[in-house]
This record gives C-alpha cells, sequence and structure tokens, in this order.
C-alpha cells in the first residue's frame, strides 16, 4: 500500500471516528436537555400548585376565622366562601398539570391532599351550614374536628413538599 492511500484511509477512519463522537455527544446533549426541560416543566407545575394551595389555605383561613369569631357576619361569611370556591377551582387547575408532569409518587401525593382537603370541604361545610340556621350546638365540635384535619391537610402538603424535592433531585 502506498503513503498517500495510507493518509486517506487514516483520514477517512479518523473522520468516521470524530463522526461518531459527535453523534454521541449530540445524542447524550438532548438527553440531557430534555432531562432540564422536564425538570423545569414539573418544577413549575409543583410550584404554581403549592402556590395555588397557599391561597386557597389563605380563604380558609378566612371563612374559619368568620366562623369562629364573637359574631356571626352571614354576608362576610358568603363573601369568604365564594373566595374559596374560587380559589379551590385554581388548586383543581394546578393539581391537573401536576397529575400529567409528575411521576405515580408525585400523583398519590395530590391525591392525599385532594382527600385531606376535601374532609376538611366537608367539616367548613357543615359549620357554614349550622351558622346559617342560627345553629350553635355543635360549634366546638365542628371547629375541633376543623382544626384536626387542617393538621392532616398540613401533613399532607409537607409529604407533598418532600416528593418533589426527590423527583426533581433536591432530596439531599
Amino acid at each position: 500500500m502506498d503513503a498517500g492511500l495510507a493518509a486517506l484511509l487514516g483520514t477517512a477512519v479518523g473522520s468516521l471516528g470524530t463522526l461518531g463522537a459527535a453523534v454521541v455527544n449530540g445524542r447524550a446533549q438532548a438527553r440531557t436537555q430534555h432531562v432540564q426541560w422536564r425538570r423545569q416543566h414539573r418544577r413549575d407545575a409543583y410550584a404554581a400548585y403549592l402556590s395555588a394551595l397557599h391561597d386557597r389555605d389563605i380563604a380558609m383561613d378566612a371563612i374559619l376565622s368568620v366562623l369562629r369569631g364573637p359574631s356571626l357576619d352571614l354576608p362576610e361569611l358568603d363573601g369568604t366562601v365564594q373566595h374559596f370556591i374560587a380559589r379551590a377551582r385554581d388548586v383543581h387547575r394546578a393539581a391537573e398539570v401536576v397529575i400529567l408532569e409528575g411521576p405515580p409518587s408525585i400523583v398519590e401525593a395530590t391525591d392525599r391532599i385532594a382527600k385531606e382537603s376535601s374532609g376538611l370541604s366537608e367539616v367548613m361545610q357543615r359549620m357554614v351550614k349550622d351558622a346559617h340556621a342560627g345553629d350553635t350546638g355543635e360549634r366546638a365540635q365542628h371547629s375541633a374536628t376543623a382544626a384536626a384535619q387542617e393538621r392532616r391537610l398540613y401533613q399532607a402538603v409537607s409529604e407533598f413538599r418532600v416528593q418533589a424535592r426527590g423527583v426533581l433531585g433536591n432530596a439531599d
């Protein structure tokens, strides 16, 4: 084999090696970018969900404050209930995105929050109904039940945060 042919073959082999390395690196970079893109979408969805939960919880606290207050203002109560309903809808919309973007562990944590939220909403509905009827007989019991349910809801939200941190790679 003459030197020219050997040089040509050497160049061809070198070019193929460089091309192969570029393809492998390109695929690795594409995978890394996809992982980063997915993580960012999940982070945004989880943050929006937690923000909606926070806003809903403030609205819930306003209802409980009116119900537990020394004098009951029914128009104020009805206004706080309407505000709460709007915030609860925001939570539901944000949860749908979390469910679409998240793995099963996040879906389970979101379901637990929904379950605990539903339990608290049921107690609050009874409290509002009793307030409209002027019935104060079960006020103390409902208030204690609401407080216990609030603690369970807080725990569920805390567990969601832990799961979200794990999914996003921030579990240290």
